[in-house]
């Protein structure tokens, strides 16, 4: 029966980070709202970066607002920047909603963020009057040095629907869905159609939260003349308000999304399930949980895109068989890739993430024992993944390219890229990797990949 071995680093000093800082979790969730701003309350640093990383990702421009403290705000605090600045966002922008996102310096110095956002309220009533008042700015708080990039997402779902969701009798839905992070409007799109494959109605019937498929993924159409500028889709804020009422709350990275559709949950009653579709089973069970919450067959065709699936994986079995594969990101995904990677032939042989994971080691235990693999399971950095990879002869990468290319090029060996930022290849964040549709494209991506680097020129002839 397999087994895990399970590493945590050792050492106090972090040597190339396998995460980023909670921060830039939370304005991908607000960057997912219609007419959205975040609002980042620390350096121009904490939000230049991440305008940079998600501008070379999505190949878009984003909007992203902050509080540019200086030596004065580092020491006398930052209540000031942030009345001043969330002040001109109103006067300036005319937002829907403003999400105020601390950072590892604001947290540091014990703003009190709830009392400035009042502040600034006061402010916007006396000066712009008390409608504009009454738009939503939530807190969101993501203190850097704990927890990831990841972290900062689940922070930011459970702080929307905690400050917006509200029951209301006779206004019932079906489904939420909330996607997290690193699921890319390719991703949401994927998920769109499945959901409509079963004739359910988008903001009717169910509603993606965060919905960054629009927001993040922009036409290149003649100008709009409306200022200010902002892009078309995104999540209404009536849509978190209504969030109270539907049955079920899908979150498809149970660690980015899964304390909001919890918090629904215990406040609610609202079923939570989790599970990222990647692969037959994962993809199976998005699927009957759907048709199950609403009531609703499993679409035919939906079953002939999962049997050209299971298809494909017949045809090149050969190629893919017992592959040593490692595997490195935020938890969600690897969890998720590695259970595929067993389903298609190939075999895990170390896996990484540095994402604080309450469920990381037990998914992979469970995945060992049905596939009957034995593997390592890295809670580290990726300092000791190369270590590991390096050692265990690893002969396929899968992860993103800031961890992967390097280390493929010194061993000559394949990585397919997943997960973010992506920023040496162009296109991957259109084109989904969930679902039956979507795992079929990353499938044969892996096997291109293993016939570019593996396999001879006579055998790919067979």
């Amino acid at each position: 029966m397999g087994e895990i071995c399970y590493v945590e680093k050792q050492r106090a000093v972090t040597i190339n980070p396998n995460k980023i800082c909670q921060p830039i979790g939370a304005m991908w969730a607000t960057l997912g709202v219609h007419r959205g701003i975040p609002f980042v309350q620390g350096s121009q640093g904490c939000c230049t970066y991440v305008r940079y990383t998600f501008n070379r990702h999505f190949r878009e421009p984003v909007t992203i607002a902050v509080a540019s403290f200086h030596e004065h705000a580092a020491v006398y605090g930052g209540m000031k920047n942030l009345v001043e600045g969330v002040f001109n966002l109103v006067a300036r922008y005319d937002p829907d909603l403003i999400a105020v996102i601390t950072t590892c310096s604001s947290e540091t110095i014990g703003d009190d963020i709830e009392a400035f956002i009042r502040a600034a309220k006061r402010k916007i009533a006396n000066e712009l009057g008390e409608e504009k008042a009454q738009l939503p700015i939530i807190p969101v708080h993501c203190p850097s040095y704990q927890g990831s990039h990841v972290t900062g997402y689940d922070n930011a779902s459970k702080a929307y629907l905690a400050h917006l969701a509200k029951k209301e009798d006779g206004r019932e839905k079906l489904i939420n869905v909330i996607p997290g992070f690193g699921v890319n409007p390719g991703d949401i799109e994927e998920i769109k159609r499945i959901l409509d494959m079963f004739g359910l109605k988008e903001k009717e019937d169910y509603s993606v939260l965060f919905d960054i498929s629009e927001t993040l993924y922009q036409p290149l159409r003649e100008p709009i003349r409306e200022l200010p500028y902002y892009p078309k889709g995104g999540t209404l804020v009536e849509e978190f308000v209504e969030a109270a009422n539907a049955k079920a709350t899908f979150a498809l990275c149970q660690h980015a999304g899964g304390s909001g559709a919890l918090y629904l949950k215990n406040k609610f009653g609202v079923e939570p399930y989790f599970g990222l579709p990647i692969g037959i089973k994962n993809t199976d069970n998005f699927v009957i949980n759907v048709a199950k919450v609403t009531g609703l067959e499993i679409p035919d065709k939906l079953l002939d895109e999962r049997g050209r699936l299971i298809d494909a994986i017949v045809d090149t079995v050969h190629y893919t068989m017992n592959v040593r594969v490692g595997i490195f990101g935020d938890p969600d995904f690897v969890i998720a890739i590695t259970r595929f990677c067993c389903e298609i032939g190939l075999r895990p042989v170390v896996v990484n993430t540095q994402t604080p994971s309450k469920i990381y080691k037990q998914e992979m235990e469970k995945i060992a024992k049905e596939y009957d693999v034995t593997f390592e399971v890295q809670f580290s950095d990726l300092w000791d993944f190369e270590k590991s990879v390096k050692e265990k002869g690893v002969e396929l990468l899968i992860g993103h390219p800031r961890g992967g290319v390097k280390l493929a090029e010194e061993l000559g060996i394949g990585l397919v890229r997943v997960g973010f930022p992506i920023y040496d290849r162009v296109g991957y964040f259109r084109w989904p990797i969930v679902g039956y549709r979507g795992s079929l494209r990353l499938f044969d991506e892996i096997v291109n990949t293993i016939l570019d680097t593996r396999v001879p020129w006579d055998q790919k002839q067979q």
